[in-house]
């Protein structure tokens, strides 16, 4: 599927997402990110809230998945639309999925991602605390 985010099709929110990913410079999150923004990932067990912890989270995300980000499809909602993707952690392979809500706004309000396989999903999890940790 072609994720192009000048596509009419794609909503507005998404292809704001598109464009900061491409970029991979987290500035633009603080427009794209409501106050009370939610972030939940497999990585840690209770979910982030707050605009700080998820562009703390989202910011990590742009450095350890930026270079091999790729979205593969898409599907959209009214408010809400899930991206599936794949990226290479020196060449372990991650395929996951993330999945927006956003408010009338068009500003995200929830941002949960799911990633397999479990090989994957640890070195995620270990190259995200380590970029954490330097913030």
């Amino acid at each position: 599927m072609d994720t192009n985010p000048a596509r009419p099709d794609v909503p507005p929110t998404v292809a704001a997402w598109h464009a900061l990913a491409a970029a991979r410079d987290p500035a633009g999150l603080d427009a794209l990110l409501h106050e009370d923004c939610v972030f939940r990932s497999p990585a840690v067990h209770t979910p982030q809230v707050g605009k700080a912890l998820t562009t703390a989270y989202l910011s990590a995300a742009l450095v350890v998945l930026g270079p091999t980000l790729t979205y593969r499809r898409e599907w959209y909602a009214e408010d809400s639309a899930v991206l599936q993707f794949a990226a290479d952690l020196d060449g372990i392979a991650v395929d996951g999925v993330d999945m927006l809500t956003w408010g009338e706004d068009g500003r995200i309000t929830e941002f949960a991602v799911m990633v397999r396989p479990f090989k994957g999903l640890t070195a995620l999890v270990e190259r995200m605390a380590a970029e954490l940790s330097q913030g």
